[in-house]
């Protein structure tokens, strides 16, 4: 679907708590792997935090973001991996 990564991971966080713990065990599984980003941008206090992986993009949102940006719709037409709800 595009030329600069394989994945995307779209996640929520219901809390602010919650978006700083899902974003530190991301970061924790993978640099225990030695996997470290490319590049971060945004904050958990921002609603959004995107997580460069390469050929992993990790997008972690509270739920007033995520239902803003609506990137669930703008990848539609790609075939989903897994869902968790």
């Amino acid at each position: 679907m595009c030329g600069f990564a394989d994945y995307f991971v779209l996640c929520t966080g219901e809390s602010e708590r919650q978006l700083h713990a899902i974003l530190d065990e991301i970061a924790h599984a993978l640099k225990k792997s030695g996997v470290m980003p490319h590049h971060t941008e945004g904050s958990a206090d921002s609603g959004w935090v995107l997580l460069d992986y390469g050929d992993v993009i990790i997008h972690v949102f509270a739920p007033e973001e995520r239902e803003y940006y609506q990137l669930d719709r703008l990848w539609s037409n790609s075939s989903p991996v897994l869902r968790i709800q």
